[in-house]
């Protein structure tokens, strides 16, 4: 019995330490994420995954629209493609 404890804890311990190296900040992560997602105000100023910088003109359930640039180009976007808010102070 001595021996398969001696094996059966370095398991546990390892499963541990994945648990909170790996999968419980990931986790944390992700809820900040979607916190942050379902936060966003009309006149926020938003990075898509993809690069694109705008500020938020609608906000729907599930999609956004947002206004790019001096020409003002209106995009519809899904929720889940907001990378960042952008902290418009910090600009200056």
């Amino acid at each position: 019995m001595p021996q398969m404890m001696q094996l059966v804890i370095p398991v546990i311990v390892i499963i541990a330490v994945f648990y909170f190296l790996l999968i419980r900040p990931e986790n944390k992560k992700k809820k900040e994420a979607e916190n942050m997602r379902n936060q966003l105000a009309v006149g926020d100023e938003i990075t898509t995954i993809g690069g694109i910088i705008g500020t938020v003109c609608a906000v729907k359930e599930e999609t956004l629209v947002i206004e790019t640039g001096a020409d003002r180009v209106r995009i519809e976007i899904t929720k889940w493609a907001i990378s960042t808010k952008n902290d418009p102070a910090a600009k200056k």
